[in-house]
């Protein structure tokens, strides 16, 4: 979860829909992300074992779109992430998800539950949602305090911890493995 850097998109998204319904379009795209995300926290291991795939294949392919949003973070596409302009009030795309729901935190919430008590889980999924929607609800005051550039300066750092976090739990998902050390 990203809030610094998914409010240039959460602006640019709303930027033609009356200053009136932000906040309430806001909060309704949080609460649609949220219930994905619970809904596959608890119902994701039962796909893992649908599709037959290994928490290592689950861990590696994370880590990799955990790695490719952190690059994407740090060197943006002029077009931004999404190229198509919506038109109108957004729902579900691109706010809910991938925005607050991405595949990250997708891949993250299937391989954890496997390892991790779910309850646990549920707890921290909806403290870290809490605090994303808390800054993501106050991005117009923040966007006014750190301007156009504090926001990306923010943006480019996160995505530099998340690369430096993406590469060291693929490292720890390649040991897991037990293969023979990479000379």
């Amino acid at each position: 979860m990203d809030p610094l850097g998914n409010i240039p998109l959460f602006m640019s998204v709303m930027k033609d829909v009356d200053p009136a319904r932000k906040l309430k379009i806001t909060f309704r795209e949080l609460i649609i992300a949220y219930f994905a995300l619970v809904v596959y926290l608890f119902f994701g291991q039962y796909l893992l074992d649908i599709l037959n795939l290994t928490n290592e294949a689950i861990s590696i392919s994370g880590r990799i779109i955990l790695f490719l949003i952190a690059i994407r973070m740090i060197f943006p596409s002029p077009g931004g992430m999404f190229r198509n302009e919506i038109k109108g009030e957004p729902l579900i795309v691109p706010m809910a998800i991938p925005a607050v729901a991405g595949p990250s935190i997708m891949a993250v919430l299937m391989l954890m539950s496997t390892t991790t008590p779910v309850l646990m889980l549920f707890f921290c999924l909806s403290l870290a949602w809490l605090i994303f929607s808390v800054i993501l609800l106050a991005a117009t005051p923040l966007n006014k305090y750190l301007g156009e550039r504090g926001l990306t300066a923010v943006e480019r750092l996160m995505g530099m911890l998340l690369m430096m976090m993406a590469v060291q739990m693929m490292i720890n998902a390649y040991q897991s493995l037990n293969l023979p050390a990479v000379s």
